[in-house]
């Protein structure tokens, strides 16, 4: 299953010495990979499947995180 191979291989990226337009990049492909398993999960019902949108979305939501910074203090 090509797109299994290229989510772990997403999740063992490493994600420091990112420009912000790197960011951007890879929340999009975190978002085109999770939402690409989720139809292949749909029909399945795979446990696996599941596993791996959920670590993706985690990776995810740091990746967005990261983008949007700290709220200023006053």
């Amino acid at each position: 299953m090509k797109l299994m191979e290229e989510a772990v291989e997403f999740e063992n990226a490493s994600m420091s010495n990112m420009s912000t337009s790197d960011r951007v990049a890879a929340s999009r492909e975190a978002k085109r990979l999770i939402l690409a398993l989720n139809e292949i999960f749909k029909e399945t019902k795979d446990p696996e499947i599941m596993d791996a949108m959920k670590r993706l979305t985690e990776k995810k939501k740091k990746i967005e995180k990261r983008l949007k910074g700290r709220p200023d203090s006053m």
